[in-house]
């Protein structure tokens, strides 16, 4: 009997130990720049006079519970991760074609997708770049999410200046840490949502350059040239915290041409009431994929409810992106694309699927696009 104590006592000074070592290395691992820094000082007392910020973090204005009823967070972990969900990931490359962005005329108006939700934008002379990941991964960490063979063909080396970074929220997938670090010479503007510019002035970028904003706001960038913030049905956090940064879309308002930014978000009444606000769009911009149960809305969109949110927005065309470079779901790589593509032509609605780094020439609503992903495995 005294043996067995003594082993089992050494078990647990040896368990114990682990445990300690295991919280030293994530203590140390979360203080690395990637992780940016919470909202603190000045800051942190605007957020707190926000409407949206309630009982220590933003809350979405319509509940959205982050998974149905029945399911937990550890079992869905273990399906996406861990169980085997055929065609996650595609064997073949993925095509892609590479625009010179540095030598195109300022006075096109154009769009070039880096797959994901990230892409560049020309409108009526003004240079935007959305949501950024050009490092080849969605992790902060060396492993995990890395980007499929055959997207990841561009680098900061192939980026303009920019007039206007826009940062929808600050998960990883969306707030690259080395690609913005790399890209930092070249951003003259940052329009993020409150407390985003807490990891932007941590890593370096001139306060002067950061524009935080709360939901419904507008941001005059020229004569008759407007950005406006809107709601988004999501959250944000970087693994220390969840939610104390503002999520958000954003809506371009240019001369000649007006553009709905949607950003991360599950389906709701935001986009009629966006719609019914702004009137029309000539192009939705929208998450399609990474998406969990279909019928069940949270904050990503299956095809279904993309295009309902597209109608509801009174929006031309569709750009669906969230897609086609990480896995963040358990759905097969290519099935937001396939089954868009298919429900959109029920519904009429005409869509923007171009490869990565093909342009799209925006004033063409007449442009059509291959459906690049059809023989891929």
């Amino acid at each position: 009997m005294v043996r067995i104590k003594k082993i089992l006592k050494r078990m647990t000074i040896i368990i114990v130990s682990i445990l300690v070592l295991i919280g030293i290395a994530a203590f140390f691992v979360l203080q690395q720049p990637q992780f940016g820094k919470a909202p603190s000082g000045e800051r942190l007392e605007r957020i707190k006079q926000s409407p949206n910020y309630k009982d220590g973090k933003f809350q979405n204005r319509f509940h959205t519970p982050m998974l149905p009823e029945g399911y937990t967070m550890a079992g869905e972990v273990y399906r996406t991760f861990f169980k085997k969900n055929p065609r996650k990931f595609p064997t073949d490359s993925i095509p892609s074609v590479k625009t010179d962005l540095l030598n195109l005329s300022k006075n096109e108006n154009v769009l070039i997708w880096f797959g994901h939700s990230s892409y560049f934008m020309q409108i009526d002379g003004k240079r935007f770049l959305i949501d950024p990941d050009l490092s080849g991964s969605a992790s902060p960490l060396p492993f995990g999410a890395s980007a499929f063979k055959g997207t990841d063909i561009y680098t900061a080396d192939d980026i303009p200046e920019i007039d206007y970074l826009l940062i929808s929220h600050d998960h990883f997938d969306h707030v690259d840490y080395k690609t913005l670090m790399a890209l930092k010479p070249k951003i003259k503007n940052i329009i993020c949502g409150l407390g985003v510019g807490e990891h932007f002035e941590y890593w370096g970028f001139d306060v002067q350059k950061i524009i935080e904003k709360d939901w419904d706001e507008t941001v005059n960038i020229d004569e008759n040239y407007f950005i406006h913030t809107a709601t988004a049905k999501h959250g944000s956090g970087r693994f220390k915290t969840t939610d104390n940064t503002l999520w958000m879309s954003f809506i371009i308002e240019a001369p000649t041409f007006k553009v709905y930014i949607g950003g991360d978000s599950g389906y709701g009444i935001h986009f009629a009431e966006i719609g019914k606000k702004f009137g029309s769009f000539d192009l939705a911009i929208l998450d399609n994929g990474q998406y969990g149960q279909e019928e069940f809305a949270t904050i990503h969109m299956s095809p279904k409810f993309a295009l309902q949110a597209t109608k509801d927005l009174n929006a031309k065309r569709l750009f669906p992106v969230h897609s086609s470079k990480f896995v963040l779901s358990r759905h097969p790589w290519d099935e937001p694309l396939v089954r868009i593509t298919k429900l959109s032509k029920e519904t009429q609605t005409p869509l923007v699927t171009p490869m990565i780094g093909e342009t799209v020439y925006l004033n063409d609503s007449s442009q059509t696009f291959t459906e690049w992903w059809k023989g891929i495995n």
